[in-house]
């Protein structure tokens, strides 16, 4: 006579596919946490927290208008190149009017 083993399957057989499934499900609907944390002291308000995390793919960020990484040098080559052209663009003005103020200085200290 054979008894039932009891013992839950490992983690490797049938938890990976639905693990899987799971993941994409969240990251293909997205999901969003919200919460709040409040720290009064005889009803005067000492601090706010305001907590707010969006797990979700890329794509369905970009759908719901959520593409911040785009514009940050830390997190895209591409904004870092924007970053560098805009300083250097700035740098390039002020060394333009550094040397236009300077034949004028020069023709104000000559006798």
């Amino acid at each position: 006579m054979t008894t039932p083993s009891r013992l839950p399957e490992p983690y490797g057989q049938g938890s990976g596919a639905n693990l899987a499934d799971i993941l994409e499900r969240v990251l293909d609907k997205g999901v969003v946490i919200a919460g709040d944390i409040r720290i009064n002291l005889l009803d005067i308000e000492l601090l706010t927290i305001k907590l707010r995390l969006i797990v979700a793919s890329v794509d369905k960020a970009k759908e719901m208008g959520i593409d911040w990484w785009e514009s940050d040098p830390a997190l895209s080559s591409r904004a870092r190149r924007d970053e560098l052209a805009r300083e250097n663009a700035e740098l390039r003005e002020r060394l333009a009017r550094l040397e236009a103020l300077e034949p004028r200085r020069a023709q104000e200290e000559a006798p």
